[in-house]
């Protein structure tokens, strides 16, 4: 490894930005997640007085509906990236549901049985990649593009082109209404409390710090007693459950059970979870800014469908952002790390005269 073939430092370094599980800091006084929250405050001051009809109670409450799939699943994709891992088949699980979803509602299945079954479904599939990463040790990255295309290539197969779009209608007032009187989706009470339930696990439970420390260091992670690849599997398998719950409220908040819903959300997750400064390579970051994140993210693409900006130009922006969420917290990084070299090697004379 490079990291044992440094030379030792005359004098202790101390971190001048210092990056702990907590989030990482910018000039090493404000924490990316703070700054990414305060963004997207602006952003919304800003659109309310500026944006024609982004004000409207009909359009705020679309655009936490469209947020809310995206959200959703960011929720433990935030846990896993955490911990090391990414899932890339999100999109393609959450498809797969919605297409097993219309095709067993065709059959003639009640409700109320299918939605149990696709959560089921939604586990098997986070278990296959779970267990092709922490048991055959293949990169989780190689491993989520290929079922990503076979999840899909499933979905297709079971639902071919058909669009199942006659629910129960107070399941599809539950997947688009909102609660009489406000702007807010029935929808958002459930992820409030699924939200809340993340946070205390994240952040306040013993699985929840076990994860920042497999994603800081595995092998340190192991000498300290944590298993490792237990942790990761159940990471993938709730990943799988709640992208095959985004699948259904998809389905039954667009009225539409087709093999290619939420195709391309897989992109949008992880671009608002890394904008929110959760570091890809695990370890470091907040739940609270992954969700930040997603929604500027969501909130700056309705603003530009509100000023006629193109399909085409927002996923550019998309993908600009998700570059930009990547290189900056790394960029900040290493200029701290430089100053607090430079401070080091400025000190050093002055301690070796004194001694």
């Amino acid at each position: 490894m490079p990291e044992t073939t440094k030379a030792a430092a005359p004098a202790p370094v101390p971190a001048a930005a210092p990056v702990t599980a907590h989030g990482s800091r910018l000039g090493g006084a404000v924490r990316w997640d703070t700054a990414v929250g305060a963004l997207l405050i602006v952003l919304l001051i800003c659109s309310f007085s500026f944006v024609g009809n982004f004000g409207n109670a009909l359009n705020v409450s679309f655009l936490i509906g469209n947020t809310l799939p995206i959200a959703l699943i960011a929720l433990p994709m935030t846990m896993l990236v955490v911990s090391g891992e990414i899932d890339l088949s999100v999109g393609s699980t959450a498809g797969l549901s919605g297409a097993v979803m219309g095709a067993l509602w065709n059959g003639g299945m009640a409700i109320e049985t299918i939605i149990p079954l696709c959560l089921l479904l939604g586990a098997v599939c986070g278990l296959v990649n779970g267990l092709l990463v922490t048991r055959l040790g293949l990169p989780s990255l190689a491993v989520t593009i290929g079922t990503l295309a076979a999840y899909r290539g499933i979905a297709q197969i079971v639902l071919g082109a058909d669009s199942v779009t006659d629910f129960p209608q107070q399941y599809l007032d539950f997947g688009s209404g909102r609660i009489d009187g406000t702007f807010i989706p029935y929808a958002a009470i459930p992820f409030a409390v699924l939200l809340l339930i993340a946070v205390v696990v994240l952040h306040a439970t013993p699985f929840g710090r076990s994860l920042f420390a497999v994603g800081a260091s595995e092998e340190a992670a192991r000498f300290a007693g944590i298993r490792v690849k237990r942790a990761k599997l159940a990471m993938f398998v709730t990943t799988g459950v709640v992208s095959s719950l985004t699948g259904v409220f998809w389905a039954l908040h667009y009225a539409s059970a087709r093999y290619d819903n939420a195709t391309g959300l897989e992109l949008s997750v992880i671009a608002g979870v890394l904008l929110g400064g959760i570091d890809f390579d695990g370890g470091k970051g907040t739940l609270g800014g992954a969700i930040a994140g997603v929604f500027l993210l969501g909130a700056g693409q309705n603003v530009m469908s509100l000023l006629n900006v193109s399909a085409q130009s927002q996923i550019v922006v998309t993908g600009v952002l998700l570059v930009i969420s990547v290189l900056a917290p790394r960029i900040g990084r290493q200029i701290a790390q430089s100053r607090a070299r430079r401070r080091a090697a400025d000190r050093a004379p002055a301690v070796l005269a004194s001694s």
